[in-house]
């Protein structure tokens, strides 16, 4: 709610348009032209008979082979979705480990806090965040992207408020 995938999906939209010498929408833009890569949205298939998980595993793969042997910006939004919380931390940050050691660049979008510590062990990932701030009852959002880590717990207050808990 905070923009956080609308700026993923602006990133990559910026990236491709400047790929094909479309002009972008921004006040500034410092570009170096470079492939896109992404995982966005991924689903299962019932058809190809493979689980939301596996068919994000199948992406990530694609994107390891893929940085081997040519340069990507790579865009993730939230990888390991398909498993429980300590696989998915366990495994996200020796997902992060690798790219790091590919050489990788990119932005990886996640609401597991477990992973934002890497920044600590690995000076080549920085956190940044959107944030919201509560008044008179409400969710406000300045769309303004910041450095560090999100210390506010939006979701336990819609819960309360939709009287859901």
């Amino acid at each position: 709610m905070a923009g956080k995938s609308t700026f993923l999906r602006t990133v990559s939209l910026h990236i491709v348009m400047a790929n094909v010498g479309l002009p972008v929408c921004a006040q500034k833009s410092e570009y170096s032209p470079i492939k896109l890569i992404t995982s966005m949205r991924t689903s299962d298939s019932l058809t190809d008979d493979s689980s939301y998980f596996f068919s994000e595993l199948t992406r990530l793969k694609f994107i390891v082979e893929a940085i081997k042997t040519e340069s990507y910006f790579i865009i993730l939004d939230e990888i390991l979705k398909g498993t429980n919380s300590t696989d998915k931390a366990i495994g996200s940050q020796k997902f992060v480990e690798k790219l790091v050691s590919s050489q990788a660049t990119g932005i990886i979008a996640t609401h597991d806090l477990s992973l934002t510590k890497i920044e600590a062990s690995l000076e080549q990932v920085k956190n940044y965040f959107f944030d919201a701030e509560i008044k008179n009852d409400e969710l406000y959002f300045d769309y303004k992207l910041k450095k560090g880590v999100c210390q506010n717990m939006n979701a336990s207050f819609l819960l309360k408020k939709m009287e859901i808990v």
